[in-house]
């Protein structure tokens, strides 16, 4: 006896393990990058004078067919509001109310390129474990470093207020320097090696400040990466186990170890 339609359009749309399944998840993947790349395209003034109306189309054709596949997942769902009100339900629900929005209001259609965001659903159509579990070791990480982070960032916020005001007490407003706050965006700005140019120092003691504070900002921007590349290191490590070496007698050996890292000797 064959399945209702209801229960193999199901699979097809929540299911991610026959190649229709498959065929299914990399040809929507593939419809949600051309349809944000028109929206993208449709806001270069000189693509979107001479072929608006082609993109026009291409992005009602984008937004019917993702009309369809949103109201196929409401019909198929086994519980149809857990999904419209589930984090992937809302997602997809806003790829496609911008273009009728922007019926009203016409600057709203380039919201479409939120449309983007579904591309998340490539974590679960292909099963990235790989990524998945690299992302975990990316988050310990980063937890194990935010209160050196922490500290890192008191350091340079005290850094860019002390010299920010410096600078105001050398500078003054005829350079620029028309307040503290202006002042220590500057700092910021030069620590960061933005340089937007928009401030610059114009006495001898400024330029030296200023001079001071870039050199420190190469400096600066390497801590940072130090800190995070360390407890990288460290997460991505296999735990150590107790396997005891016969040649030197140290116990403590990576789980994947098969030599001792001391003597040598084969595990």
């Amino acid at each position: 006896m064959s399945r209702p339609l209801r229960e193999r359009l199901h699979d097809v749309i929540y299911q991610h393990d026959d190649p229709a399944e498959r065929a299914f998840d990399v040809v929507l993947l593939i419809a949600i990058l051309l349809s944000v790349l028109v929206v993208m395209l449709d806001s270069v003034s000189w693509i979107s004078t001479r072929y608006g109306a082609e993109l026009r189309v291409a992005e009602w054709t984008f937004t019917v067919l993702f009309t369809i596949e949103y109201v196929a997942r409401l019909w198929t769902a086994k519980q149809p509001l857990r999904y419209a009100r589930s984090f992937y339900g809302i997602v997809d629900l806003l790829a496609v109310l911008p273009t009728y929005l922007a019926v009203v209001f016409p600057a709203g259609r380039f919201l479409i390129a939120l449309r983007v965001l579904r591309v998340l659903r490539v974590f679960r159509i292909l099963k990235l474990a790989r990524y998945v579990s690299e992302a975990a070791v990316l988050n310990t990480a980063l937890r194990a470093s935010r209160y050196k982070i922490t500290v890192f960032l008191a350091t340079v916020l005290s850094i860019v207020t002390v010299v920010g005001s410096l600078m105001y007490l050398i500078e003054g407003p005829d350079s620029g320097f028309t307040s503290i706050p202006q002042s220590i965006y500057w700092a910021i700005v030069t620590i960061t090696t933005v340089g937007y140019g928009d401030t610059a120092p114009a006495t001898p003691q400024g330029k030296l400040l200023a001079s001071v504070l870039m050199v420190l900002g190469y400096g600066i921007i390497a801590v940072p990466t130090g800190i995070v590349t360390l407890e990288l290191d460290r997460a991505s490590r296999l735990p150590a186990v107790r396997r005891p070496c016969r040649g030197c007698g140290v116990e403590q050996h990576d789980a994947d170890a098969r030599y001792c890292r001391y003597c040598g000797s084969e595990l």
